[in-house]
């Protein structure tokens, strides 16, 4: 057997224990929020749901924390699954203003994403707009919920260990 700890806990020879300083937070139900807190599970993060409209969604995993707002979680990663929600410059603002440790916004990146104008309305500066990270993700060509969800997953995770997310090395 190798000594690197990887290959240990690939094979099943090391625990994999999950991280206790990571939290994922998905704005907004829909199917990827769903998808995306039933992987982050398997990464090792704990699960919230903020849904400030009361929206229901299926398939979120047991355990699964259910908030109106953002909550000030220093180990947070916060992604926003639907940027077409009339909430979307009040839910960005007020996560902006804790101190939570990522925020993202999920959209087409050939776009100027709504958020920009919603957080200008509502006085926010730009350079706070700026730590809205958009596009997020890894470039996988996702398009189903799961797809996108692992794609998200991918690039926060590649984000947490200080790595780019690019293609592995050959």
């Amino acid at each position: 057997m190798s000594d690197d700890p990887t290959c240990g806990v690939a094979h099943g020879h090391a625990p994999g224990e999950p991280a206790a300083d990571r939290v994922l937070v998905a704005v907004f139900a829909s199917p990827v929020a769903a998808a995306l807190l039933r992987f982050g599970v398997e990464c090792g993060f704990a699960p919230v749901l903020v849904e400030p409209g009361g929206r229901e969604v299926d398939g979120l995993p047991g355990g699964t924390t259910r908030l109106t707002a953002v909550p000030a979680e220093p180990h947070a990663d916060v992604v926003v699954c639907d940027h077409h929600r009339d909430e979307l410059g009040e839910v960005l603002r007020d996560a902006l203003a804790t101190d939570t440790r990522w925020i993202g916004l999920m959209g087409n990146p050939r776009h100027e994403g709504p958020h920009v104008a919603a957080l200008a309305a509502l006085g926010v500066p730009p350079e706070e707009v700026a730590r809205v990270h958009r596009p997020i993700g890894l470039d996988i060509g996702s398009r189903a919920p799961a797809e996108i969800a692992v794609s998200t997953l991918a690039g926060l995770l590649a984000d947490r260990n200080g790595r780019s997310g690019g293609q592995l090395a050959r």
